[in-house]
Order: C-alpha cells, then sequence, then structure tokens
C-alpha cells in the first residue's frame, strides 16, 4: 500500500467512527464507546488508537459539527429574499442535521457553537430583514425566533423518531408551524 492508500484509509476509518459517534449519541448519550465502536463497524481498539478519550471523541464531533453547521447555514442563503423565505430555507437544511444538532444540544462539551449565547449576526440580520420587509412579525425579537426554530426543529425529531410520519411529512409540519409562528399578524 502506498502512503496514500494508507492515509485516505485512515481518514476514512476517522471519518466513519465520527460519523458513527453522531448518529449514536444523537440517539443516546450515554452510549459507550463499545456502541459507537460497533456502529462504526471497528474494533474499541482501533476506536482507541484514533480517540484515546471519549473527550477526544467528542472534541472531533465538535468540528465535524461546526462543518456541517455551517455548509448548512451557507446553503440556507440566509442574506437572499425575504427574511421569512431565508428562515424557511434555514429550517428545511437544519432538518436533516437531526442528530448532530440533538447531539449538541444534550452534550455541549461538543463545542459546537449553536445553542450558546445570543444569535449570529448573520441569523439576527435575516429576522431584521424580515422585520423590515414586513414577512416576519416585527413583535417577535431575533432571538425569540431562534429559539423558536430550534424548538421546532427538535419537536419534529422527536415526532419522526416516535411516530411512522415520513420525513417528508415531518418537515411539512415544521416550516408549517414556523411560517405561521413568525408571519404578520394583521393589526
Amino acid at each position: 500500500m502506498t502512503d496514500a492508500q494508507v492515509s485516505g484509509s485512515r481518514a476514512r476509518t476517522r471519518q466513519a467512527i465520527v460519523d458513527a459517534a453522531i448518529e449514536v449519541l444523537g440517539r443516546n448519550p450515554a452510549a459507550s464507546l463499545g456502541d459507537i465502536a460497533t456502529a462504526a463497524d471497528v474494533g474499541r481498539t482501533t476506536l482507541h488508537r484514533y480517540f484515546a478519550e471519549r473527550a477526544d471523541l467528542l472534541a472531533a464531533v465538535g468540528t465535524e459539527a461546526n462543518a456541517r453547521l455551517d455548509r448548512a447555514t451557507a446553503q440556507a442563503r440566509m442574506a437572499e429574499g425575504t427574511g421569512a423565505s431565508a428562515v424557511h430555507r434555514l429550517c428545511q437544511e437544519y432538518f436533516d442535521l437531526g442528530s448532530l444538532l440533538s447531539l449538541i444540544f444534550t452534550e455541549p462539551e461538543t463545542g459546537a457553537g449553536t445553542t450558546g449565547g445570543g444569535c449570529d449576526p448573520d441569523f439576527a440580520a435575516m429576522v431584521e430583514r424580515g422585520h423590515r420587509d414586513g414577512t416576519i412579525d416585527p413583535e417577535l425579537p431575533v432571538d425569540w425566533v431562534q429559539s423558536l426554530i430550534w424548538s421546532q426543529l427538535y419537536a419534529g425529531w422527536s415526532y419522526l423518531a416516535e411516530t411512522d410520519a415520513s420525513r417528508h411529512e415531518v418537515l411539512r409540519l415544521i416550516l408549517r408551524t414556523v411560517d405561521g409562528a413568525i408571519a404578520v399578524r394583521p393589526g
């Protein structure tokens, strides 16, 4: 094997472990490293070669979480269109990050920065644009809109796990709820 093949194989194994950790810990934050190794289809010894401690794995998950959130945020194009249409796109992009975001909410030591104090300036600009363009109720503060989105996404992921509803149907319910909640009320 060449060095490139070995390094490619190591990178794939490492990524498989991180992906498995996101899925397993997203469903059960108390899952063992053995559970993660099984889900990644590697032995515990292999997992420990890549991540000596649980904290090392959580740090890698945090790095992956931030990268995925950055990609989803970019794909939502928050600076385009009306504020409400951007919120709609953001919910769609974040919906597919269910396990990851559930993990971030339950394991803040991952270091991923989505639930900390304050809103991202781009998020705030999107909501304020919606206030100005008449698509988001100006009585709703930015941080309230953010909390609303997170709560509805969490409710959707829980509903998906507990029922036989399709992902499409659950996403439709989330979007309907968020769209209705942020809409300007007739005076």
